[in-house]
């Protein structure tokens, strides 16, 4: 029972960092919590740092009367209040801290007057309050309490008492007003962050410990569905907030006001504050740049954050795919391959290879990158095309680090030889057979590449420049030319044969398709027996790599 009856400077600092204490105990629950209306921040993380400055700034010396520790309360809040439920917790002890100017020691009715100024400021500081939130949480416990302590004006026992059992009814609550959160499964977390709070204050004035206060446990991840059909769709991808300091001479309230309409008229979900000259915006818009240049306008600009909402909803999306990914039974064989261009890469995909690893001549993935996409498939036997003569070791020794799966890396030195072993991948071989079938087929493609010298050089017969067009055929220095089109036609008189029924015209990131079709009409018309095709691979450095067999 609490038989205290004012509360001075030092008392309310007690209170002040057991909530705190208790919030940061809880922090990660809170955050779990956080699932409307978008994942664009961490409500316990947020608000438990925006209290870490506020205790700070309580504990820079020893305030003995109520309203200054009461203004250092605020003071560090603001400082350090990170996201929407940061924000909206200084500005609660903003209000608070108001309402107690001029007061020594607290009395009840002035404590529950105090939490009601918070409330209204906080309401003042949003464009639009939205129902269902920490905003509502903190305006019906102000509400009961300023009844409570009219009726008991001597009594902290029976005022936080109300203060905490009519924080957990609305906060129960907050579920009907928000539909996000009763599909969920979950109350507010910006509400349930500010009743820990309340529950800290309680717990010092009652003479209890914090380890007698059990911590609650957010719903588990088995309890919890997250269907997003339910959840409105993200209209302005980006969340942007950031601080305006030092602000010009001539700037006055109405030009925040100015700033606020600007702000609605890029964006939703906004916020702005102006606090001693020191404006906090936070929004969110499909363009930044043009909410970052109107606050240009009004001063130095600080503690920059853009978020893409949408962006971090696909990666969560993601995850969770992976994570059920990793529940299912393992299947028979799953396939990795380096590539070394988005045309590649897209053939590849089409061929069911699981896993692309990004690679090339002059970015060889490392033996860490292989071993993680091996790791990565949920398979019990996975074949490793390198596709590139400087990878296959880095393969061999990313297979023997995998020691868990059956890994097998197949001999391919050109991503033309990985797709003609996935292109001969049989899912009813076994899987000694399916490395037979496919290293033959791979080692069936004879390839020329064309690329440029980067100097001057004597290679066999061959007196070679900088910036000569030069053409390897199955990785040896075969031609050059002062043009692509004749080194690419000599190459190919030296390695098409009678038996060959198929010519594939890989064109790189730097040539142009029309060029690349215009080449396969003439090998067609030139090798009559061939059917003869051009496709897209991407790769840098080489105008072209032709695969034949």
């Amino acid at each position: 029972m609490i038989t205290i009856q004012e509360i001075d400077g030092l008392l309310l600092r007690e209170m002040v960092i057991a909530g705190a204490a208790l919030l940061e105990r809880n922090r990660e629950a809170v955050d779990a919590l956080n699932v409307f209306p978008v994942p664009d921040g961490d409500t316990g993380t947020n608000m438990s740092l925006t209290m870490t400055s506020a205790t700070r700034e309580l504990n820079s010396k020893e305030f003995t009367r109520a309203d200054e520790a009461a203004a250092a309360l605020a003071k560090g809040a603001l400082r350090g209040a990170r996201g929407n439920s940061g924000v909206i917790t200084s500005q609660l002890y903003r209000g608070f801290s108001k309402a107690l100017a001029g007061v020594e020691k607290i009395t009840p009715p002035q404590f529950a007057a105090a939490l009601q100024r918070g409330a209204e400021t906080a309401y003042k500081a949003v464009m639009k309050p939205k129902e269902g939130t920490i905003l509502t949480v903190a305006r019906v416990i102000a509400e009961n309490a300023v009844k409570q302590a009219r009726k008991t004006p001597d009594s902290f026992d029976a005022l936080f008492n109300v203060i905490l059992s009519s924080g957990e009814r609305i906060l129960n609550r907050t579920q009907e007003m928000l539909p996000a959160l009763k599909q969920a499964g979950v109350v507010d977390a910006g509400g349930k962050g500010l009743l820990l709070l309340y529950t800290g204050y309680a717990a010092v004035l009652r003479g209890e410990e914090l380890s007698e206060l059990h911590a609650f446990e957010a719903a588990s991840s088995d309890e919890f569905k997250d269907d997003h059909s339910t959840i409105t769709e993200v209209k302005n991808a980006y969340h942007t907030s950031f601080t305006i300091k030092d602000l010009a001479d001539d700037v006055e309230e109405e030009d925040i006001h100015t700033l606020r309409r600007q702000m609605n008229r890029v964006g939703d979900r906004v916020f702005v504050d102006n606090t001693d000259g020191v404006v906090r915006v936070h929004l969110h818009t499909n363009d930044p740049g043009k909410a970052l240049q109107y606050a240009l306008d009004l001063g130095e600009m600080t503690d920059l954050e853009i978020v893409n909402i949408r962006w971090q909803r696909k990666e969560e999306e993601r995850k969770r795919a992976e994570e059920e990914k990793k529940n299912l039974p393992p299947k028979k064989y799953g396939m990795v391959s380096v590539s070394l261009g988005a045309g590649f890469s897209n053939i590849l995909k089409e061929l069911n290879v699981d896993t692309i690893v990004d690679g090339g001549q002059t970015m060889n993935p490392s033996i860490e990158d292989l071993s993680n996409a091996i790791e990565g498939i949920n398979a019990e036997h996975i074949f490793v095309f390198p596709n590139n003569g400087n990878i296959i070791l880095a393969a061999q020794q990313a297979a023997r680090i995998c020691k868990d799966k059956k890994v097998y890396v197949l001999p391919t030195k050109n991503v033309a030889m990985g797709i003609a072993g996935a292109v001969a991948f049989n899912e009813e071989a076994e899987p000694e057979e399916n490395v037979q079938i496919m290293t033959e087929a791979a080692e069936r493609v004879r390839t020329g590449t064309i690329t440029y010298a980067v100097r001057d050089s004597e290679y066999e017969n061959l007196h070679i420049k900088e910036g000569d067009i030069i053409g390897l055929s199955n990785g040896q220095v075969t031609y050059k030319a002062d043009n692509v089109h004749d080194v690419a036609i000599s190459l190919m008189d030296g390695i098409v044969t009678d038996d060959d029924s198929l010519i594939t015209v890989y064109y790189g990131a730097e040539t142009k398709p029309e060029d690349a079709e215009a080449l396969a009409k003439e090998l067609g018309e030139k090798y009559t027996g061939c059917e003869v095709q051009a496709q897209e691979g991407g790769q840098p450095l080489y105008y072209y790599l032709i695969s034949v067999e």
